[in-house]
């Protein structure tokens, strides 16, 4: 079949399916390939949790300035841009651990222009995605995050290995460029004539940014909203959700190489397949909670705000107890046992708050999305660099790095943030629109 048969909306979907896979091979290839060096350099574990936080600065930066960029300039356009500048800084910059300021630099560059990404996506969908099909196509969307951390932690320890770290870089590069490339061809903005009966729900024509002759009233009443959305109360039950997410997500994804090599003494290379077990089973919750949500809405069986609070309480609470419960694990298979079921519980609960910001306001999805992002960053400094203290605490009080105890408190406090987090959502979140 031609691509050109193919409804449009469908290839974005894709299109955006695999930029989230590429951003998602580039982190998790990073902290493979700069763990790889750093302990071979000698580097000590606080030192190393600096340097993996660094680009959640640049990320925190850019997510509120992406949707808003999004918003103005249109969403495809900032993507393709955005996509670029990390493409080329990747490509140039060198993996020295002991060129620390450069790699700074890089990863605070990196952080910025992929902190725009997500806004855009969200700005992309909400124009090009009607309702009934918003859940499972935003589930597919961001479940390129882990399948593109499924493909980096299978394939990049052995690239690290045979080619050195400074391969990885090249080859992030090098997909970026593609992505680009498909973008630039294949992507567009919705024709404004698309849905001219559906601009209410946030897609289609009212959606796009208004020009010059073309500001009427339609741009005034499209003014963003900051106050509203700044105290809007559902907002924040987004936001607590994203933070929680996001603080799992990174501390296992940044730390959990750590742990198999120095918690259990066994190398990453040597695991084979298993080791990207944790994202495919995030891969295949996401897109199992957007076909339940959608099925659940679609057939009337829940309202869209029941739908919401199930699937975000049942992903949380269950990652909790997997999360709390993986230390106890001694055993490779164990871990990843455990890890598996924390993240693809997480990644179920993304049919809950992730989806939400369309849900309360579909005009303003992705201004909302980088807000709640902001914090989901945030998490990101706080608990990769709090990990590697964590872990420099445990040897100055003597513990060994393959205790149980030395890891405790690292899986503990995400554990207990699901807990927190689960409630905050079904005590506060709405599926309804609250934003016109």
């Amino acid at each position: 079949m031609k691509i050109t048969n193919v409804p449009r909306r469908y290839i974005i979907v894709i299109l955006t399916f695999i930029c989230t896979s590429v951003c998602y091979i580039e982190r998790v290839g990073f902290s493979i390939a700069y763990t790889a060096a750093a302990d071979a350099a000698g580097v000590n574990q606080s030192s190393k949790g600096m340097i993996l936080s660094t680009f959640y600065y640049g990320y925190a930066c850019s997510q509120v300035p992406g949707g808003w960029a999004a918003q103005k300039i249109g969403g495809r356009r900032v993507l393709l841009l955005s996509f670029l500048l990390w493409s080329l800084t990747c490509a140039f910059v060198p993996l020295d651990p002991n060129r620390v300021t450069l790699l700074v630099i890089a990863r605070l560059l990196v952080g910025v222009a992929q902190g725009f990404i997500f806004p855009s996506i969200h700005t992309v969908l909400a124009q090009w995605v009607p309702p009934h099909e918003r859940s499972r196509s935003v589930s597919l969307t961001t479940s390129g995050m882990y399948f593109g951390a499924a493909a980096g932690t299978l394939v990049l320890p052995s690239l690290v290995k045979f080619r050195g770290a400074q391969s990885v870089f090249l080859v992030e590069a090098a997909l970026g460029a593609l992505w680009s490339l498909l973008w630039f061809k294949y992507a567009s903005d919705p024709p404004r004539s698309d849905h001219p009966k559906a601009a209410a729900a946030g897609f289609g024509e009212q959606s796009l940014p208004i020009r010059g002759s073309q500001k009427t009233k339609v741009e005034r009443a499209a003014k963003i909203p900051w106050k509203r959305i700044i105290l809007s109360v559902p907002v924040w039950a987004i936001v607590v959700n994203n933070f929680t997410f996001h603080y799992a997500l990174y501390v296992l994804m940044n730390w959990l190489p750590t742990y198999f090599e120095l918690g259990l003494n066994f190398s990453l290379q040597e695991m084979g397949s298993s080791k990207m077990i944790p994202y495919l089973n995030m891969f295949l919750f996401s897109n199992i909670g957007g076909v339940i949500a959608d099925h659940l809405i679609t057939r009337r069986i829940l309202s869209v705000t029941r739908t919401r609070k199930v699937l975000n309480t049942v992903g949380f609470v269950v990652a909790s107890f997997a999360l709390m419960a993986l230390p106890i694990f001694r055993t490779p298979d164990g871990v990843v046992f455990c890890s598996s079921v924390a993240l693809g519980f997480l990644a179920l609960g993304r049919a809950g708050f992730a989806v939400n910001h369309m849900d309360i306001a579909p005009r303003y999805a992705g201004i909302v999305m980088g807000v709640s992002n902001t914090a989901g960053t945030l998490a990101g400094i706080v608990g990769v660099d709090l990990t590697g203290r964590l872990l420099e605490s445990a040897k100055a009080a003597q513990l060994d790095l393959t205790s149980p105890d030395s890891w405790r408190l690292v899986f503990l406090i995400p554990g207990l943030l699901c807990i927190f987090s689960s409630f905050v959502f079904l005590l506060l979140s709405t599926g309804e629109r609250i934003f016109d």
